[in-house]
């Protein structure tokens, strides 16, 4: 079995990385990029039978920081 977990920040919470980003599609003549939130998309290959709560669990102990981030995951 196969997952996805897509982390990204919070709205509301700086992203000093995505806006490195923003500026420099500018940079290279790309107008009209308004705004740039990066995050991050982790794979796991995971045993038959591993529960989309196990899953939940792995994110709310390590993949992803609940103070700031948020994620989604994907079954594949």
């Amino acid at each position: 079995m196969k997952a996805r977990v897509h982390v990204m920040l919070k709205d509301g919470v700086l992203d000093p990385q995505g806006e490195a980003v923003r500026h420099a599609l500018g940079s290279l003549g790309f107008e009209g990029v308004n705004g740039v939130r990066q995050g991050k998309v982790i794979e796991l290959d995971l045993a038959d039978g591993t529960t989309e709560d196990q899953i939940a669990a792995m994110c709310e102990k390590l993949l992803a920081n609940t103070v700031i981030e948020s994620y989604r995951i994907e079954t594949l």
